[in-house]
Order: C-alpha cells, then structure tokens, then sequence
C-alpha cells in the first residue's frame, strides 16, 4: 500500500474520510495497472493556486487543481494542489455536491499520474470517462 497524505496550506480544510479515500485511490489506480508510491494532496485557496499557476505553469488563471507527477514506471507519485475555493465554486455552478465535486478533482490527480491527459478533445473526453468509472466506484455511505 502507497503512502497517501492529505494536508492543507492556507485554508482550514480537512480531508473526510481518510481510509475510505485511501482504499478508492489505490483501487483506482490498480484498475489502470499502476500501484500508489506517494501521493500528497495539498489543499489551498485559489490564490494561493494561482500564484503557482504562474510561477510553475505561466498560467495566469484559476484551476482546480495542479499536479506535480513524480511516477516512475507503474508507480504513481505525486504532489497534487487542489484549491477548495475552485471546487466549492465548480460544484454550485455544475449543481453538485461539494462532495461528489472533490471526489472527481481528487481522482482527476490520479488520473494524470496513471497517465490520462485533458488538453484536447478526445483526451477530456476520455478523462471524464475514468472519472465517472472512478466515481462509480466510490464507496457509498
């Protein structure tokens, strides 16, 4: 089993439901046959996101998230920003729970790590297919 943490910058977010979180990332990435090195999820504000848009990215815009992709064969690793304000806002303008909304830009992380790519087309297409497929296998309460 990988090492998965969850940690926040400069917003007082706290990752539910760890293990369960855990478990689903590890499934996750076994069903595209990869296993989990380490993988750090580090939630932060969207400008606290911004600035490393520009600075890492020369991205001038708000995201929901930036990965750092640090795999080496079929072991994913990674440093994975997500900022809260992105995903509370994403989630009202899609009308979706916040929740469900995390859910899928957390996996979309782990997806990038296992290799999927959104910047044309087809790849986004595919993308949301592996996040439903992962959504769909989310534990339900």
């Amino acid at each position: 089993m990988g090492k998965i943490s969850f940690n926040s910058e400069d917003v007082g977010f706290k990752m539910p439901q760890k293990a369960i979180y855990k478990a689903w990332i590890e499934a996750v990435a076994l069903s595209h046959g990869k296993k989990v090195g380490e993988i750090s999820y580090i939630f932060c504000s969207d400008d606290y996101l911004l600035e490393m848009n520009k600075q890492y990215l020369q991205h001038d815009y708000y995201t929901d998230i930036i990965t750092f992709d640090y795999t080496e064969g079929d072991t994913i690793s990674g440093d994975l920003f997500i900022s809260v304000d992105r995903v509370n806002d994403n989630a009202n303008e899609l009308n979706v729970s916040v929740e469900i909304e995390m859910q899928r830009v957390v996996i979309h992380g782990v997806l990038h790590l296992c290799g999927f790519k959104d910047k044309d087309f087809e790849a986004e297409k595919t993308m949301r297919k592996m996040e439903e497929n992962a959504l769909n296998i989310f534990p339900k309460k």
